[in-house]
């Protein structure tokens, strides 16, 4: 074959491939994109998407629309982002509750893992372990300590059963081998009042509401449900360090309807690398709590599975009862 007849078929094959991508995938996107956050207006998940959706409507050269669908600790609004058509206009942002609903919720109308198509991580949202100032336990060490000397009596507080810090806790005790007494209320606040109180002795808590309370005294962290060290609290170590693998965190990502064409979710996850880098963007996470993460489709996607049993093995061993 002569070099000429080598380029033209080398061009036809190009040619052939480009025509034969998704029609959801040409000219993409030539129309406002819908981002579904599946909780109330102001949490976490709501600000990061506020903070990152201008950024992405300005490359994107489309309007993003933030479509708020709370209830049901965020199934309502993510089982419609399962249901919308896989075109690349309607992406959906879940949160932490997203990998653990699956081992609450009796009935599910979507599967957390195969009925997305995995885009990005955005960004984790650390816990701290905390501790009243007040208390004689000053390192993990000596919670450990003093959990196994007592088993079951060190009391904490959380959202309510089955939430993210609720499961933060049982997974500690499954780690340490001792029980801790799990007390719920309806939602964190009232239970940081508790543990400021001295009538909580520990609970897990998001790094933005509890530094506040640690800068003046009135709370102590042990350490941080990160794999490693927080830019957000440099000085508390990570809980892995004496319990290797130990991490709690919520966090906030983005996910595709399956079927979603991979070039769209390509352009979207590399869209978003490069927001959450920018300085204003990273300080408005900064100030809720939440450390950019940005990895890759492959990563994520692993990463939701791997959660999925994680957590379903804490709720099957701390015995908790499903959500409804």
């Amino acid at each position: 074959m002569s070099r000429y007849a080598h380029y033209l078929l080398l061009a036809a094959t190009v040619t052939g491939a480009a025509t034969t991508l998704p029609a959801a995938a040409q000219g993409w996107p030539a129309k406002p994109i819908r981002f579904i956050v599946p909780f109330a207006a102001g949490g976490v998940t709501d600000v990061v998407a506020r903070a990152i959706t201008p950024r992405l409507s300005e490359t994107l050269g489309q309007a993003i629309i933030i479509d708020n669908r709370g209830g049901a600790g965020g199934t309502l609004g993510t089982a419609i982002g399962a249901r919308a058509a896989p075109d690349g206009y309607t992406f959906v942002m879940p949160a932490g509750s997203h990998v653990t609903t699956p081992s609450l919720y009796t009935k599910l109308d979507f599967d957390p893992v195969k009925d997305f198509a995995a885009v990005t991580k955005i960004a984790d949202v650390p816990y701290l372990l905390v501790v009243p100032a007040s208390s004689p336990i000053r390192t993990l060490a000596d919670f450990i300590s003093a959990a196994k000397a007592s088993p079951g009596t060190l009391t904490y507080g959380s959202a309510g059963n089955g939430s993210s810090n609720h499961l933060a806790g049982e997974l500690l005790a499954g780690r340490i081998g001792a029980g801790l007494l799990h007390v719920p209320y309806k939602g964190s606040a009232p239970a940081l009042v508790d543990v400021l109180s001295g009538q909580l002795a520990f609970m897990f808590d998001t790094v933005n509401t509890s530094t506040r309370f640690i800068q003046t005294g009135r709370l102590r962290a042990l350490g941080i449900g990160t794999a490693k060290r927080s830019t957000l609290i440099t000085d508390v170590p990570p809980i892995a360090d004496t319990l290797p693998g130990f991490e709690a965190v919520t966090w906030v990502g983005l996910l595709a309807p399956a079927g979603t064409p991979r070039v769209i979710v390509d352009r979207m996850q590399s869209e978003i690398a490069a927001v959450v880098r920018l300085p204003d963007v990273r300080e408005r996470f900064s100030t809720s709590g939440a450390e950019p993460v940005a990895n890759t489709p492959e990563q994520f996607g692993a990463y939701l599975a791997a959660e999925v049993k994680k957590w379903g093995q804490v709720v099957r061993q701390a015995r908790i009862p499903p959500v409804q």
